[in-house]
């Protein structure tokens, strides 16, 4: 008797994930980790009004969620002043990029990123046969214009672009996307990954616009808002598109609670104001902490502050290993010369107490 028949395609995908979670490694390590600061979620957490709303959503959630995620998507028109037709409400930017990666890459399109920039994108594209095409970054930050120039020379169907970045940090203004935006080749979409948007400063993002083709904008309740384990995204884009969506994706995919969270969550913005203000405290600390044993954090607008440590990726991997024994979970770029540095998630204060104590230790150790 055989077993199961993977296609050609999928059975010459390495065994890989993007990303080991913490807690397969604290598995592996037989404890838990005394402060999770590497994936760049809100230890702040969700607004009281949001966990009141779930716990009251609770016991109906029995029922599948609103397939059509109706109530979200009127809340987030109006907050948007967009029309309703111009969103979608998915599990996550993760699942929202995994749909709109099916719908526009057959085997052997290209498709254009960075290299070292998100890779669950690049997970994706593989997954249905696309061929990535990456250009550097300049610096520390994402290039549009290279990834502009790559796609016309490629006819890649898709861009990809983080703004502000993961894993740096770094931020392009609002008018660096809107030109970016404009020079889009014919035929091509941008992928516009503004996760970290809440979090940015004033003048990062570019108006909404949901008429215009060239673009379709990411966004989530996981960082700022504190719901990473509610898997709540949307996108906003052209109608067109946005409709297209219906015919790939898991149309019960985000459940009763979910969409309960992200209701409150939106409509208590007073709350999301004052996680901000503790997010920008906590990238001040981590920095402080870094310039005073003499690393070298770069100016972040994200919820993490990524801290070159100098040398190569060998010693940022050295000491990413050093404060995990030391019960501190961080995370690192994968991608040289980005892998010289680490990334440290916002934390709280007893977090960063902990990092603060241990960050020299685990530096010592690798002397």
């Amino acid at each position: 008797m055989t077993g199961p028949r993977l296609t050609p395609l999928v059975s010459g995908l390495p065994a890989t994930v993007p990303f080991v979670g913490p807690e397969t490694q604290e598995r592996a390590n037989g404890r838990p980790f005394l402060a999770r600061i590497g994936a760049n979620e809100s230890v702040f957490g969700p607004s009281p009004r949001v966990i009141e709303a779930m716990a009251a959503a609770a016991p109906e959630a029995w029922m599948y969620g609103d397939p059509e995620a109706y109530d979200l998507r009127a809340a987030l028109a109006r907050f948007h002043g967009v029309p309703m037709e111009a969103i979608v409400a998915g599990e996550g930017i993760d699942g929202l990029l995994g749909y709109l990666v099916r719908l526009l890459v057959a085997e052997g399109d290209a498709v254009v990123t960075s290299d070292g920039a998100y890779p669950t994108f690049n997970y994706h594209v593989a997954g249905f046969g696309g061929v990535l095409h990456k250009v550097p970054y300049s610096g520390d930050s994402e290039d549009p214009d290279a990834l502009v120039a790559k796609a016309a020379e490629t006819g890649a169907k898709l861009i990809y672009f983080a703004n502000p970045d993961n894993p740096m940090g770094s931020c392009h203004d609002a008018g660096t996307v809107t030109r970016m935006i404009a020079a889009v080749p014919d035929g091509c979409l941008l992928a516009l990954d503004e996760a970290y948007g809440d979090t940015a400063p004033g003048g990062t993002l570019p108006p909404l616009d949901p008429e215009d083709r060239r673009v379709i904008r990411l966004r989530t309740f996981s960082k700022a808002y504190g719901l990473a384990g509610m898997r709540v995204g949307y996108a906003v884009g052209h109608p067109d598109l946005i409709a297209a969506f219906n015919r790939v994706r898991n149309h019960f995919g985000l459940g009763r609670v979910a969409q309960a969270a992200a209701l409150a969550a939106l409509a208590d913005q007073g709350y999301l104001t004052d996680t901000v203000a503790r997010i920008a405290a906590s990238r001040e600390r981590i920095t402080t902490i870094a310039k005073g044993l003499g690393l070298a954090p770069l100016p972040s607008a994200t919820n993490f502050v990524t801290i070159d440590c100098g040398g190569t990726g060998d010693r940022a991997r050295a000491l990413i290993a050093e404060l995990g024994k030391r019960g501190i979970f961080v995370r690192m770029p994968f991608t040289p010369p980005q892998d010289r540095c680490i990334r440290i998630s916002c934390g709280t204060e007893t977090d960063l107490d902990r990092l603060e104590a241990v960050l020299p230790e685990a530096l010592a150790s690798l002397r």
